[in-house]
């Protein structure tokens, strides 16, 4: 075995300021319930910033209602805190006008598929030039514990003392089948893997959505907790090719019971941008010159 070494915390701190990452961090700290997933999230999206070199000034974080939507009080760049659901067409109001900034839409399960649900599929088949990060936890938290459209069957709330009889959605599936260009899922309980994954919607030039299983440690004791996710949660399989869409979809339908973590999707086809640069063109008008070169989706 090699030799065991202490971390020191003067240490860790040096090298976390020394990475240029809390440049990337608000002065406001999180007020998440201690233990809470969301705050590995906000570590992700700060460090996959620094990483890829966005200036904080050429990024924007737009947010609707719940526990989630708190998140562009944390992040040292531009912020948007919207209605309940309404993060991602006022995502598409800030990209239409603006195609050079880094656009990032946050959302939990209630706030993206219950009242903003009607939303995602045309986010999704315009592929706009966003990346929208979907923080589920299976429950309503920011109001006290109610079942969402992604608890699961049998899920007892304060709301719901004789179980949930509603069978979840499949947000997976479904960003798939709208034509979303990049579907990916990651686990909260696993940081480094996050961080990975965020940095990959980044990059990625089109639409692209990363659902982030996430537990609730105040009022879901039962079903989506770190014990039980950390048991669930696997990678995808090594073979699997994220160009082929029905392999994609079938992996997506394994969820229910084994949610698997990695890349579902990607292919590279023209954006809302491309599309309204080309009516510009038919129209005789004259670009802007902004939508060649974005801060971000670099592939």
């Amino acid at each position: 075995m090699g030799e065991i070494r202490p971390v020191y915390l003067e240490d860790k701190l040096k090298e976390v300021e020394d990475s240029g990452r809390l440049d990337y961090r608000s002065k406001a700290l999180p007020t998440w319930c201690p233990g809470c997933g969301y705050f590995s999230i906000v570590e992700a999206v700060a460090t996959a910033l620094c990483e890829l070199g966005i200036p904080n000034e050429n990024a924007v974080m737009v947010s609707g209602i719940g526990c989630s939507s708190r998140f562009p009080f944390f992040i040292n760049t531009y912020g948007i805190h919207t209605l309940h659901g309404r993060a991602l067409p006022s995502a598409l109001g800030v990209k239409t006008a603006n195609p050079a900034l880094t656009v990032v839409a946050v959302g939990g399960d209630g706030d993206g598929f219950a009242i903003g649900g009607g939303h995602v599929p045309h986010a999704a088949r315009r592929n706009l030039d966003i990346t929208y990060l979907l923080f589920d936890n299976g429950i309503y938290g920011l109001t006290k514990g109610q079942t969402s459209p992604t608890s699961a069957i049998g899920f007892k709330t304060p709301t719901s003392p004789y179980a949930n009889p509603d069978r979840p959605l499949n947000p997976l599936l479904m960003l798939l089948s709208y034509g979303a260009s990049w579907v990916g899922q990651s686990y909260a309980g696993d940081p480094e893997h996050l961080r990975s994954m965020v940095r990959q919607a980044l990059e990625h030039r089109g639409f692209s959505y990363l659902h982030i299983l996430s537990p609730c440690v105040t009022f879901d004791k039962t079903h989506r907790t770190y014990v039980n996710l950390g048991m669930q949660v696997h990678p995808l399989p090594a073979t699997h090719d994220p160009a082929d869409k029905l392999a994609a979809m079938g992996e997506a339908m394994k969820n229910e019971q084994a949610p698997a973590v990695g890349l579902y999707y990607r292919e590279q086809r023209p954006t809302l941008d491309d599309a309204l640069d080309a009516l510009v063109e038919k129209a005789g008008g004259e670009k802007r010159g902004l939508r060649g070169g974005r801060g971000r989706k670099l592939r």
